[in-house]
C-alpha cells in the first residue's frame, strides 16, 4: 500500500483545482471550465506542467481567460478573416488584398493536394518547410492569366509568399486561433536570410525617358504619373492618397510649373 501511494505521488500532482497526471512520458492536466473538462496536453517536463498548472489554476481562481482558450479554425477561413481584415479595418487597397490573395492560395492549393494538416492548430514548422519545397515544383503564370505560358516562381516570388503566410499566421496569433505556446510556424524559417539568386532584372528611367515619357502624357495623365514618379507610390497607394482641401490649389500651381519646365526643357543626347 506505502509503495503504491509512493508510485502516485510520481505520477500525479495537484494545484488547487488542476491535476496532473504523467501518462506514458507525457504530462496532462485537468481541470473543469464552464462545466467542461479539459485535458491538455503539455510534455515531458514535470516542473513545465507544474508551472503552467499554477497558472491554469490563477486564471480559474480569478475567472480570466484560460491560456488554453484558443479557437483554431481551417486555414482557407483564416485566409477569408485576414484578408477581411486588411479590407475592412485597415484599409488596404484593391491590388495589395489581390496580392496578399494570390500568394495565400498557394498554401491554400499546398494543403489540398498534399492532405497535410488544415488548421491552424495542427499546422506546424515542418509543413511550412514543406511548403517551401512545394513552392519550389510548381509554375506559374507570370501575370496570371490561364493561357500565359508558365515558368517556376523566381525566389523573389517565394519570399513574398512566404511573408505574406508568415503575415497570416501572426494576425492568427493574436486572434487566438493558435495554441498559446505554438510558434509562428513561418517565422522559423528565417525568411530574412533565403537569398534572392534569380530575382527579374529590373529597368530604370533614365533621364531622357524620364522626360521623353511625361512629355506623351496628355493633360489628365501626366499630374498622376508625376507624382508616382516623384513620390514612389504604387498606383493602389495612390488612390487610397488622401490630401486636405486647402492644399488642392498649392498642389495644382506646383504640377502646372512642373509641366512647364518639363515641356519647355530641351533633351540633351550624349
Amino acid at each position: 500500500m506505502k509503495q503504491s501511494s509512493k508510485q502516485n505521488r510520481k505520477t500525479t500532482f495537484r494545484i488547487g483545482k488542476v491535476r496532473g497526471d504523467l501518462r506514458g512520458k507525457i504530462w496532462y492536466l485537468t481541470y473543469h471550465e464552464n462545466g467542461k473538462r479539459l485535458r491538455p496536453k503539455i510534455g515531458p517536463d514535470k516542473e513545465q506542467a507544474r508551472q503552467m498548472a499554477a497558472r491554469i489554476n490563477s486564471q480559474l481562481e480569478s475567472h480570466t481567460h484560460l491560456v488554453f482558450n484558443f479557437e483554431p479554425v481551417h486555414i482557407d477561413d483564416l485566409q477569408t478573416r485576414w484578408l477581411n481584415h486588411h479590407e475592412q479595418v485597415l484599409r488596404s487597397s484593391l491590388q495589395t488584398i489581390r496580392r496578399y490573395r494570390a500568394a495565400t492560395t498557394h498554401l491554400i492549393n499546398f494543403i489540398a493536394q498534399k492532405g497535410v494538416a488544415s488548421k491552424t492548430s495542427l499546422f506546424q514548422v515542418g509543413h511550412a518547410e514543406e511548403f517551401v519545397h512545394y513552392l519550389r515544383t510548381i509554375k506559374v503564370a507570370p501575370n496570371g492569366h490561364e493561357n500565359s505560358q508558365k515558368r517556376p516562381l523566381l525566389d523573389k516570388g517565394i519570399k513574398y509568399i512566404l511573408q505574406c503566410c508568415r503575415s497570416m499566421f501572426g494576425y492568427a496569433i493574436k486572434r487566438w486561433h493558435l495554441s498559446p505556446y505554438a510558434e509562428n510556424p513561418f517565422s522559423s524559417l528565417d525568411l530574412d536570410r533565403i537569398p534572392i539568386e534569380n530575382a527579374k532584372a529590373v529597368a530604370i528611367f533614365s533621364p531622357d525617358q524620364e522626360k521623353k515619357f511625361l512629355e506623351a502624357c496628355d493633360d489628365w495623365q501626366f499630374p498622376i504619373f508625376l507624382t508616382l514618379m516623384l513620390a514612389g507610390l504604387r498606383p493602389g497607394e495612390l488612390t487610397h492618397l488622401l490630401l486636405p482641401d486647402e492644399s488642392r490649389s498649392e498642389r495644382g500651381n506646383a504640377l502646372h510649373q512642373a509641366d512647364k519646365a518639363i515641356r519647355t526643357t530641351p533633351v540633351h543626347h550624349p
